[in-house]
């Protein structure tokens, strides 16, 4: 099994509801082809950096996860197939990037768990 990740942009006229409903529906190829998903980030709303089909902003979506190269054509089929996707890259990480990935979710989850400092006031 490969280590992957894919970022994905989808279209900024959809709802909170229709986004997380997409992410999960691409998810789902991936683990119905037995994959396995390691890491899923929702990086929000963003300004593109040049207009594509007219929209200058777009959902950013980043999901790692092992897999055959035969899920991951299944992936790119379903991404070309949804018009909801205007674009997506995906690549294999070799041993020295899936080890950044690894420290970057550590890093992630460590600052998400750590307690925030509280503000006092005069």
């Amino acid at each position: 099994m490969n280590h992957y990740e894919t970022v994905f942009i989808l279209t900024p006229v959809l709802s909170d509801a229709q986004m997380k409903e997409a992410v999960e529906k691409f998810t789902k190829v991936l683990t119905d082809n037995g994959a396995t998903i390691v890491n899923e980030e929702n990086w929000g709303l963003r300004k593109l950096a040049y207009p594509i089909q007219k929209k200058s902003t777009g959902f950013y979506t980043l999901v790692e996860f092992d897999a055959e190269p035969k899920a991951l054509k299944k992936l790119e089929t379903a991404f070309r197939r949804d018009e909801r996707v205007l674009r997506f890259l995906t690549f294999r990480l070799d041993k020295y990037a899936a080890e950044y990935a690894a420290k970057r979710r550590s890093l992630k989850a460590s600052k998400a768990n750590a307690p925030k400092e509280e503000v006092k006031e005069n």
